[in-house]
């Protein structure tokens, strides 16, 4: 395994195969996916942070998901990479589906944990609320956050059970930039959803009974809009999929790359 920093995006390269790219979402970094990364055992995986997020710089554009867009099209051409399969988990599974939808012929699949074509409007303000505090509170207003979504995202089961996930989470938001996961609030909060029935690829969508940001019908209504898609449902399970049910998501991406073989 390797990281490279390109052009500020810091990018872990490992394994050998087809080539896999994975997308964290709001608050998660390249790390979303250790848990997971013995499914990925036939595949040459490449895992980078969003700008602005964990490892990588935050520029001077404002973040969006076009610009999370274009830094995946811009680190997939630094490797050489033209076609891919995708997993992505929460506002990363926003942008793979607008990279998918604009580049149908690019993506041999999409595997997407707590999915979710855009927040609903009735969330955006909390997002925007989430934004502000975090660029005026500084780092004692991450640790509040940090703590507002472990109790929010997060099953009621893990949080009894599973103390290490739950510090898990926490860490992964209290070791963001406060600037960097300000702008990445607002880049979900004005997130729409992508022209998805363009998308030609097999989508595997993964929620858990416990997930308030993907609930799953709609994740189902996502899924009502796809040409080739199916939903699988975790039970004790909440938003934070790869963390909270490591196991089962490996098992079900085993299945979903054995079933596209």
């Amino acid at each position: 395994m390797s990281t490279q920093i390109l052009n500020g995006i810091a990018v872990e390269v490992s394994g050998e195969g087809s080539p896999l790219l994975c997308i964290h979402g709001l608050g998660g970094s390249s790390n979303t996916w250790t848990p997971v990364l013995p499914a990925f055992a036939n595949f040459k995986v490449i895992r980078f942070d969003l700008p602005g997020s964990a490892r990588s710089a935050l520029g001077n554009t404002p973040l969006s998901i076009e610009l999370y867009v274009q830094t995946v099209e811009q680190v997939l051409e630094s490797l050489g990479v033209d076609k891919v399969h995708v997993v992505a988990h929460s506002m990363g599974t926003i942008v793979a589906a607008h990279f998918a939808a604009k580049h149908p012929q690019r993506v041999n699949s999409l595997a997407f944990f707590g999915p979710l074509l855009a927040p609903p409007d009735a969330g955006r303000p909390g997002i925007q609320a989430r934004a502000d505090l975090a660029r005026s509170g500084g780092a004692e207003a991450m640790q509040e956050i940090a703590d507002a979504i472990v109790k929010g995202a997060t099953a009621q089961q893990t949080k009894d059970g599973q103390p290490a996930v739950v510090a898990l989470v926490r860490e992964c938001i209290m070791r963001q930039s406060a600037e960097g996961y300000s702008q990445s609030c607002e880049a979900l909060s004005k997130a729409q959803p992508a022209a998805v029935e363009k998308i030609m690829a097999p989508v595997l969508l993964v929620t858990g009974d416990q997930d308030g940001v993907a609930p799953v019908a709609a994740v189902k209504a996502f899924n009502e809009r796809l040409t080739d898609g199916r939903v699988v449902l975790f039970e004790a399970c909440g938003h934070w999929t790869t963390f909270e049910k490591p196991a089962e998501c490996v098992a079900e991406l085993e299945r979903f790359y054995q079933s596209i073989a």
